[in-house]
């Protein structure tokens, strides 16, 4: 799959991070299908947009982002999403992965990290 063909949707109630995030990902070569800025708008979108890769903060209001990972899990087993988060090591980053979450992207971004992981969760190497 070519990268342009990569769909992907940023969940961060942050508008500045949805912005540094849609601009990485599209100067990787991604392709942004929507952003939304809390759980509830967050599975909304994920339905409808049908991305191959979610990018979702863990702490936002009204649904966070363990309860929003899931719902898209239990709406699609092959869901991919990946938790944003400032630390790998908490009961929160942990509650994601057990909420189906597939990988941990580190605040702040670096490109080739982000990169690697989507990479990584695509093809399973």
């Amino acid at each position: 799959m070519a990268l342009k063909d990569v769909r992907i949707l940023i969940v961060d109630d942050e508008v500045f991070f949805r912005k540094v995030l849609r601009d990485l990902l599209e100067k990787i070569g991604f392709t942004v299908v929507g952003e939304a800025g809390d759980g509830e708008e967050a599975v909304e979108r994920f339905k409808a947009l049908r991305p191959h890769i979610v990018i979702m903060d863990i702490y936002m209001p009204d649904k966070n982002g363990i309860d929003a990972t899931r719902e898209m899990v239990a709406h699609d087993k092959n869901a991919r999403v990946l938790v944003a988060s400032a630390s790998d090591f908490d009961s929160d980053t942990q509650a994601a992965l057990d909420a189906g979450a597939k990988a941990i992207l580190m605040k702040p971004f670096v490109p080739k990290e982000v990169y690697e992981t989507i990479r990584k969760i695509l093809t399973g190497k």
